[in-house]
């Protein structure tokens, strides 16, 4: 493993030639982006809000609600937090079951007096993978099986040379698969370890195969909210890492990315994006999550800045080199949305205006005054450069209170061109397909 701290990493990739504007604090900040002029308000111009939604299932009959010209419907349920949705080659369908746990006395009297027992699965992990096949394409699947179980927190998976990877929180594991196999009946072996500990909220793990099958991705989120437990805690966190397929050759890739989660390659052009959660208690509209293309050896903030050179007043004065390097991201998705699922469109199912364009899962916000996310939101390409987010797969809130239906967060688009949006906290993948 390797030892450095993100002091070396962002050391790293300030190599990576930025624009050397000043770095700026404690006022507004108008930002250009490669969507829209974003207009930052200064830190803590409003108070730093906790209000957890309360989870209450969706009723029998009643589903997300998608633009005119499509249908939804429910693909699976009766799952213990279907996190992520990956499917293979063959096209199988992978679902990871698993949830940040609250482990201790101490956690578990925070999660129950904070309201977040009720926004989320707080209990044991799943910790398994089940798989599903739809053999007769009715968009229906009509198999089901646990695919691999006794895991730790799984997230990412990935088909790849004949072999099954997943990204547990500690670690990317290595299995032997055939392509159709049902379930997992040989052992894995761990090839790359990953930190853990303290912070659980960030315990995803993603993976992604660079389009060539050479290299493989991983996403690391932060082991805190800002740095505030120490750059050690940091050590390889907050960043995109390359590895080989058998586990060698790490390096990072990009850093400063607080937790990214999705990623997907955009079809026009093979550009790595990412889906990133960023940071919280700076007040309501701070800071925006986003959606961005990722630069080999690019360093975007985190935890010294956000947006630029915008600097973080929790860490006013610490490494201004690296604020100076900090890139912008491409598109804004609101504040506290839970930014986190991530797939790009090339499929024909849908109209043409959704070819090569991406879909967010925001799985909604806590630190706001107000709701936001708890929808899945669309991005348009054109030529390949991003576009508005627009409004997709909405009705996650019910209007009453605190109370939403679920939260969407997994997305990706299955064999037949449907999409698929994983409802972690309801149980629930939800089918969208356009009307023909």
């Amino acid at each position: 493993m390797k030892t450095s701290t993100i002091l070396t990493v962002g050391l790293a990739a300030s190599l990576f030639a930025c624009s050397q504007k000043k770095e700026t604090d404690q006022t507004g900040e108008v930002v250009e982006t490669e969507t829209k002029e974003l207009n930052l308000p200064a830190p803590y111009e409003t108070e730093s809000v906790t209000r957890f939604s309360n989870v209450i299932g969706w009723p029998e009959g009643k589903t997300p609600q998608a633009p005119q010209g499509f249908t939804v419907t429910e693909f699976a349920r009766d799952m213990k937090s279907p996190r992520w949705v990956y499917v293979a080659p063959n096209g199988d369908i992978f679902v990871a079951e698993a949830n940040t746990e609250r482990k201790g006395v101490k956690k578990k009297v925070e999660s129950i007096v904070s309201g977040r027992n009720k926004s989320e699965h707080t209990t044991e992990s799943a910790n398994r993978i089940t798989i599903f096949r739809d053999t007769n394409k009715d968009g229906k699947p009509d198999q089901r099986e646990v695919f691999l179980e006794n895991l730790d927190q799984p997230f990412g998976m990935l088909v790849l040379n004949n072999s099954f990877y997943v990204a547990n929180t500690g670690g990317v594991w290595q299995y032997p698969y055939q392509a159709g196999q049902m379930k997992m009946t040989t052992a894995g072996k761990k090839i790359l370890d990953l930190p853990v500990g303290g912070y659980n909220n960030h315990w995803t793990r993603n993976l992604l195969a660079s389009p060539d099958g050479k290299k493989i991705y991983v996403s690391v989120g932060s082991g805190s909210n800002v740095g505030e437990h120490g750059e050690a805690n940091e050590v390889r966190r907050a960043n995109i890492i390359q590895i080989n397929p058998d586990g060698t050759g790490e390096k990072i890739y990009a850093s400063g990315l607080r937790n990214p989660v999705g990623m997907d390659w955009q079809p026009s052009t093979n550009t790595l994006y990412t889906a990133v959660n960023e940071r919280d208690e700076l007040g309501d509209d701070l800071v925006p999550d986003y959606m961005t293309s990722v630069k080999e050896g690019g360093f975007y903030g985190w935890p010294y800045s956000y947006y630029g050179q915008n600097v973080d007043p929790r860490r006013k004065g610490e490494h201004p080199e690296l604020v100076q390097k900090a890139i912008v991201p491409d598109v804004p998705l609101g504040s506290h949305t839970a930014s986190l699922g991530l797939t790009f469109y090339d499929a024909d199912q849908f109209p043409a205006k959704y070819k090569n364009g991406a879909f967010v899962g925001q799985h909604g916000s806590w630190n706001r005054s107000t709701f936001s996310g708890y929808k899945v939101v669309f991005v348009p390409f054109e030529n390949g450069k991003p576009g508005k987010p627009e409004d997709f797969l909405t009705g996650f809130v019910t209007g009453k209170d605190k109370e939403v239906y679920g939260r969407p967060v997994g997305v990706t688009v299955a064999p037949d061109g449907a999409l698929l949006v994983a409802d972690d906290a309801a149980d629930r993948i939800w089918r969208i397909v356009a009307n023909k």
